[in-house]
């Protein structure tokens, strides 16, 4: 008998440490250990949107992410959802998920194209682009990307573009004009990396539109003497004499001292001069 009274007790031992743990999941469900309320009906935009703000500020964007999510799921009008989806795409953006940041300005843009923080959504999206546009590479070892497919730096270029021309007194403008000077020098040296590269594969006409594009997209770019340079080349090998006597005029005017008019590569041949800034 004493054998069946300690199995007994054993089974209500176990029996009973499995209600326990019932009791533990039923609770996390209704509040997970890292203070996201799911199940909690009573709570209010203005809790949600605080704890969310909480985490943004703190860098824990994940949970920030939940929480905005939650807030925009359960009350989806009013100035808590509305400034929550800039919080959430700047917490997508900083969680490195560019792809959703940049999706969620978009619909934020459609929905509230008067707000007043637009030029912010404009700025965010110039910043995403900015950002995606330089590797780590690029960041800590100081290497261009002007060899690189720049659809990024076009993306972020037009944003900034749009929030100079909406909002020109926007806190953020200043910044948006530096940056787009930095994006302007590294497009214009890509296409004529690229027109470099058609010199060298003896395409002179390709190599011609593309230099032709940076001086005229790109006029305050420094690399516009280099195409003005090429234009010059590509032109004279193209026996196209006037064509290359205008993009030399224009080189010669804005550009004396560039190596391709100084002398130093007078008794090279042409195609030769065309490259000390190789």
């Amino acid at each position: 008998m004493a054998g069946a009274s300690d199995n007994m007790i054993s089974m209500l031992s176990f029996r009973h440490a499995i209600l326990l743990l019932l009791v533990s999941l039923v609770a996390l469900t209704g509040c997970r250990g890292d203070g996201d309320v799911v199940e909690d009906e009573s709570i209010t935009a203005v809790e949600l949107y605080e704890n969310a703000k909480k985490a943004m500020n703190n860098g824990s964007y994940e949970r920030a992410i939940r929480q905005y999510r939650l807030l925009q799921s359960r009350f989806p009008f009013g100035r808590y959802a509305e400034q929550s989806q800039l919080e959430l795409a700047y917490s997508y953006f900083k969680n490195f998920d560019p792809e959703l940041a940049d999706a969620t300005l978009d619909r934020f843009l459609r929905t509230y194209p008067t707000h007043q923080n637009a030029d912010y959504a404009y700025y965010l999206k110039g910043l995403i682009g900015f950002s995606r546009n330089r590797g780590v590479l690029t960041r800590l070892l100081g290497i261009s990307t002007s060899n690189r497919d720049l659809e990024f730096a076009r993306d972020a270029f037009r944003s900034f573009g749009e929030l100079i021309q909406r909002y020109p007194d926007s806190r953020y403008a200043e910044d948006a004009r530096d940056r787009m000077l930095y994006l302007r020098d590294e497009m214009a040296a890509y296409e004529v990396e690229v027109a470099r590269y058609y010199m060298r594969r003896k395409a002179y006409i390709a190599a011609a539109n593309r230099a032709k594009y940076v001086v005229e997209n790109y006029q305050e770019a420094p690399q516009s003497g280099d195409a003005l340079a090429i234009m010059t080349e590509a032109y004279e090998l193209l026996e196209f004499p006037e064509l290359s006597e205008d993009a030399y005029r224009v080189l010669r005017l804005n550009y004396p001292e560039h190596p391709y008019i100084t002398g130093r590569y007078e008794k090279e041949s042409l195609l030769r001069r065309l490259w000390p800034f190789d």
